[in-house]
């Protein structure tokens, strides 16, 4: 069950946290690359920052962006500004969301995100909180996977797992930490065979594997090799 009252507490702390740490930034700091090909650190704060936007149109029952095309360019057009113009982009934009998440709502409907992705209204905020932590990752500067909040760690690793449930190109697979498993990948051909390969590792690290963050070479594999898994 998606608490989305207690997710957005949670996308609000985050939200914070990441503003403390970007604001030790300088202009300089901005331009430089991010872990993501192709993005500077001031691609990922304009991305984060537009991502709000989109979200709120979510929950407002318009479509998320104008077009694939229109969400590329205004990340471009704001990727250079200075630091402190993406500072106030960020909060006044996080500000919008938590005002839409605040707003009376019938939080069970289904809502349209991009490229037909429908998913519950309650999930929202979960799918933000997302988009913060990674992101604060991907900036390079400090956070890392291991750093995220144990809570939000499970539930992306559970989300991500159930996400590539029954895709073809991805191999039946059992996935642990130790403690907890996830199921992911294709269904096996007999209901009743085992999973064709067992992933383990420390949470964050599987974490890093399925959201495309790492290459999994600190993960242990049996039955097979890793597998390879499309693009989020």
């Amino acid at each position: 069950m998606n608490d989305h009252v207690r997710d957005l507490a949670s996308v609000r702390d985050a939200t914070e946290r990441l503003l403390s740490a970007v604001a030790e930034l300088d202009n300089a700091d901005v331009t430089e690359p991010s872990r993501l090909p192709g993005w500077s650190r001031g691609h990922v704060l304009a991305h984060l920052a537009r991502n709000a936007d989109a979200l709120v149109n979510v929950l407002e029952g318009r479509p998320m962006y104008s077009s694939g095309d229109a969400r590329d360019a205004d990340i471009e057009r704001d990727a250079p500004r200075p630091l402190k113009t993406q500072l106030t982009d960020l909060r006044d934009s996080a500000a919008r969301f938590q005002e839409t998440g605040a707003a009376p709502a019938d939080w069970s409907r289904n809502v349209e995100l991009r490229n037909g992705v429908t998913d519950a209204a309650a999930r929202v905020p979960f799918r933000r909180w997302a988009e913060v932590e990674l992101h604060r990752v991907d900036l390079g500067i400090g956070y890392e996977l291991e750093d995220l909040p144990e809570e939000f760690v499970e539930r992306e690793v559970a989300f991500l797992a159930d996400r590539f449930a029954g895709h073809p190109e991805v191999p039946s697979a059992r996935v642990t930490d130790g403690t907890r498993a996830w199921s992911t990948g294709r269904d096996s051909a007999d209901a009743g065979n085992a999973p064709e390969v067992t992933v383990t590792g420390p949470a964050p690290a599987l974490l890093g594997w399925l959201a495309g963050r790492r290459d999994g070479a600190d993960l242990h594999v049996e039955g097979g090799p890793l597998p390879v898994l499309p693009p989020l």
